[in-house]
């Protein structure tokens, strides 16, 4: 081997060596996978997939601003004859849903705090935050809490009338289970609700709904176990009387027992007088006293934006009742009105002032009237105006109250 072939073969050995650590230096790693947020779009808007998971969940819910004003009977701390404030509310919904072998398996949760002017000296703390709605459901087996199966259901047909005081009887929440059965467009449910008495027997319902492109129908029952006259708040003054409600003596509600049976019906009318209306008819009536007829009348500035039966005011059994609604849309803007009329079981009311005891059966209807209008998308305003009646006749007589609001609310 000469020098010459030495160098040669040197050189290429060495430019080998080279070239494969010049290969290994710009080796980059692969970047690890990315589980991204997928849209669902199974159940309608608003949907997306859980990462990792085949559960869809959504969230919404809103924020709301809203002026209060009562007329008499309220009083401010002023001494006035009228109550007015402020009130803001928000509100939070959580909706998962995803499919199983036995239907659609879900879980609904809805939080949230008010904070009124009526608790001013708390406002530096803020509201706090409670469960209005909390049930699961599988396929058409729910259990949970919410709003009595007397005011809930399918396509809201159910819930009073077309305003925002929608003048519904038995409007409060109670824990429950139930069955629902559906199939095009009729559905028919059961269900148990506790009473909160403490025994083993619980309320009893029944319904038949029917929902199609017109409107609906319904046809509601309810056993009511155990109605109980110290549900009602134990006193209350109708111009200037005060009359104990609470089921001794000297005031007893002369009609029922210790329990109660109720039925219930209504139809919701879509575009019967014109494009973008409805029309609700709805009326009860209860063979005896129960809480799914009672409605608080008259109202102050803390339960203006509820009707529970436990809250301050005129506690109002109604024996029946009969209401119509009409909701009328123009593009952005929407109008409503709804009335109501019905008749109180009798109640012996003792007045002090004469020593005399009197049997009554009291009237009562109301009205309402609102407008409402779409600034933007998600962003809206309702202003609302509500006159209120109750008459019992002889030594109480009667009591009325005018109130409203104007209410901006904030949907996402």
């Amino acid at each position: 081997m000469n020098i010459k072939s030495l160098l040669l073969g040197s050189a290429a050995a060495l430019v080998a060596v080279t070239g494969a650590r010049a290969a290994d230096a710009v080796v980059v790693a692969e970047p690890e996978p990315v589980d991204y947020v997928r849209v669902c779009d199974v159940y309608g808007k608003g949907f997306y997939y859980i990462p990792g998971t085949e559960t869809c969940l959504s969230i919404g819910g809103y924020v709301r601003f809203q002026y209060n004003v009562a007329g008499d009977p309220a009083r401010n701390l002023e001494g006035d004859d009228y109550q007015a404030g402020s009130s803001v509310r928000a509100r939070l919904n959580f909706d998962a849903r995803e499919e199983t072998e036995l239907g659609t398996l879900r879980a609904f949760a809805r939080v949230q705090a008010t904070n009124n002017t009526i608790a001013q000296q708390d406002s530096a703390l803020g509201a706090s935050y409670v469960m209005d709605q909390a049930y699961i459901q599988l396929g058409g087996l729910l259990m949970g809490y919410r709003d009595t199966l007397w005011t809930s259901g399918i396509g809201g047909l159910e819930d009073g009338l077309l305003t925002d005081t929608d003048l519904v009887v038995g409007d409060f929440g109670t824990n429950q289970i139930s069955y629902t059965f559906a199939a095009n467009g009729f559905s028919a449910t059961l269900g148990l609700e506790d009473d909160r008495t403490g025994d083993v027997v619980p309320d009893v319902h029944a319904k038949l709904v029917y929902s199609g492109a017109w409107g609906g129908a319904y046809l509601s029952a309810v056993y009511d176990e155990s109605y109980n006259r110290e549900n009602l708040p134990s006193a209350v003054t109708i111009n200037g009387v005060t009359v104990a409600i609470n089921g001794t003596f000297p005031t007893l509600l002369q009609d029922g027992n210790n329990d109660a049976f109720a039925l219930k019906g209504g139809v919701l009318l879509k575009n019967l007088i014109a494009a973008d209306s409805q029309l609700k008819i709805e009326g009860h009536y209860a063979f005896d006293p129960t809480i799914y007829a009672g409605i608080t009348g008259i109202n102050t500035l803390s339960t203006l934006a509820t009707n529970r039966l436990t809250n301050a005011g005129v506690p109002i059994l109604l024996e029946w009742a009969a209401g119509a609604g009409y909701a009328q849309k123009f593009g952005k803007l929407g109008l409503a009105v709804s009335g109501q009329y019905g008749e109180t079981f009798d109640v012996a009311i003792f007045n002090p002032r004469t020593g005399r005891t009197t049997v009554d059966q009291g009237e009562y209807w109301a009205a309402v009237a609102n407008v409402g209008y779409q600034i933007t998308n998600n962003f809206a305003t309702l202003g609302e105006v509500s006159y209120k009646n109750v008459d019992f006749g002889g030594p109480a007589g009667d009591v009325d109250q005018v109130s409203g609001f104007l209410r901006f609310q904030r949907n996402f």
